[in-house]
């Protein structure tokens, strides 16, 4: 029998989701919540970046963050849902992934996942699915070519 795990995540919410043949049996094994995922740059970090003094006169500016806080939070929750699939994989839960999230998110968790559990990826949606009721979601993932037929 195999089985399948469908993660349907966005940075505030990642559920996981098993099946072992059709849709009709498709079932939550998992949800990891994220609050922070919600908030804003501005109430993540309040604080303005750090100003610089121009070495040629007496001008000064703003210097830039690399990641602004929000993509931060994003890059450490993708972290997180990338161990829980890989410890979930070295117990042999699932055999096959596909990564359900919108186009940004999606990269970030693609990043973020361990080598062996990128191999088992077979298929992934670049949709934000997160608010869709589990009962609606099956008709969601109907379409996703996981190479079953």
């Amino acid at each position: 029998m195999i089985t399948t795990w469908y993660l349907v995540a966005d940075r505030s919410m990642a559920r996981i989701y098993e099946s072992t043949g059709s849709m009709s049996s498709l079932h939550r094994v998992d949800e990891i919540p994220h609050p922070s995922g919600r908030l804003r740059s501005g109430d993540i970090n309040s604080d303005r970046p750090g100003r610089a003094q121009d070495s040629h006169g007496p001008h000064r500016h703003g210097l830039a963050r690399e990641v602004s806080p929000t993509e931060h939070l994003a890059l450490e929750f993708a972290k997180i849902i990338a161990e829980k699939l890989h410890a979930a994989q070295l117990e042999k839960r699932y055999s096959r992934l596909v990564l359900v999230a919108g186009p940004k998110f999606l990269g970030k968790i693609r990043v973020a996942l361990y080598p062996s559990t990128a191999s088992l990826v077979v298929a992934s949606l670049d949709k934000d699915l997160e608010e869709i009721p589990d009962s609606e979601l099956p008709q969601h993932l109907a379409s996703i070519d996981t190479g079953l037929g």
